[in-house]
């Protein structure tokens, strides 16, 4: 066994003072977490600055403070006969780098929230509860409020609890005014209510909903093609956009969670899409069956003009914009033929712009699952 004792002496004799004198000399300053970079009063501070936006995003089930070790959430067994829990965690890409350049950062917040929310809805389930994760080399009050103002406006949307999060401070790890940020997001739907794909058939009906715009994918080619292909700044406009390049690429994902919930309530849903990463091309896949393939009509709907200032700028071929951006549509709604009118008129009371894109049919052997039309019949 060791002597502690004897063991602080042999180091004090062998080790401090046999130390060049000018590292004794630096031992005369008390060191502290501050100096090493690490702000806890800060820290503490912007806890106290969001609690009263987080506090907006509470549900009933919500039956713990923040600030706690973990978030508690009441899920009461009464409300549901057989509940599956979906998860799903994202971040938001190298859009985090527009924002960094533009230096705004109240709606970066809202994408976060959107990549997650968006994807639990699509499988019939309503987001319970959103955790953050924000990671920084030196706080910076006034831009994490922000951050995470943003975060609790995207919650708010989709109508779920931001339960908890974490923020960590990591100097000599991010460059000064760099951030990183993930989100977790956990919901629920009844057994017989989840929406898989599985019923998908020939001749139902595609809708799509509108996007407002490049929602957090596809930015890696689109700083290439406009910030250095196109020599852009984020503060030039160019013809076609009423904003800013940096503006413009800064809309924020829009969230689909309510309309779709409300659309669940009278509608047999069949498949639903949410049109991120991989565009047409590799996410229509995901929820139709191996025998059929989605026909997608050209031209009917709206695509916003910031797609095709970047397709022009970078000489990029129409299949490439599909297959990496969402390309004006942001989800896609599978239903029989007979209903589609209905919910289109549904999601038209709701404020959403929905239009008729496409429809299921056979697929033969050997051919893609995903095509497009020029007949829009």
């Amino acid at each position: 066994m060791i002597d502690l004792k004897t063991d602080l002496r042999y180091t004090n004799s062998h080790t401090l003072y046999n130390k060049p004198n000018s590292y004794r000399g630096s031992m005369t300053t008390k060191t502290t977490y501050k100096d090493a970079g690490v702000d806890i009063d800060t820290a503490n501070e912007f806890v106290e600055r969001i609690k009263p936006s987080i506090k907006t995003t509470a549900r009933k089930e919500v039956i713990s403070a923040i600030g706690g070790f973990g978030g508690l959430f009441h899920l009461n067994p009464i409300n549901y006969k057989n509940p599956v829990l979906v998860s799903s965690t994202d971040g938001v890409g190298t859009k985090l780098r527009i924002a960094q350049l533009v230096d705004k950062h109240d709606t970066i917040g809202i994408d976060l929230v959107a990549m997650s929310v968006n994807d639990v809805v699509v499988q019939g389930a309503e987001p319970l509860f959103f955790l953050d994760y924000l990671a920084t080399g030196k706080i910076e009050l006034e831009k994490s409020v922000n951050i995470v103002e943003g975060i609790t406006k995207g919650c708010r949307q989709a109508g779920c609890t931001l339960l908890g999060g974490e923020t960590a401070e990591m100097p000599g790890f991010y460059k000064p005014g760099e951030y990183d940020l993930a989100g977790f997001c956990v919901g629920v739907v009844e057994l017989d209510k989840l929406i898989n794909g599985s019923t998908v058939s020939v001749n139902d009906h595609i809708i799509g909903l509108a996007s407002s715009g490049l929602h957090s994918n596809g930015f890696s080619l689109a700083r290439k093609v406009l910030l250095e292909k196109g020599n852009l700044s984020v503060n030039d406009k160019v013809a076609g956009l009423n904003k800013t390049i940096g503006l413009e690429m800064l809309e924020p994902t829009r969230i689909y969670v309510k309309p779709l919930l409300n659309l669940f309530k009278s509608f047999n849903v069949k498949g639903l899409v949410h049109i991120t990463g991989g565009g047409f091309y590799d996410n229509i896949p995901r929820i139709i069956p191996q025998s059929c393939r989605a026909v997608i009509n050209k031209g009917s709907w709206y695509i916003p003009p910031i797609f095709n200032v970047i397709q022009e700028i970078g000489d990029i071929e129409e299949k490439e914009m599909f297959r990496v951006f969402n390309m004006g549509i942001g989800m896609m709604i599978i239903v029989a033929e007979k209903e589609c009118q209905a919910v289109l008129h549904s999601l038209e009371m709701m404020g959403e712009k929905a239009y008729r894109i496409g429809f299921i049919e056979k697929k033969e052997d050997k051919r893609e699952q995903v095509c497009f039309s020029e007949n829009q019949d």
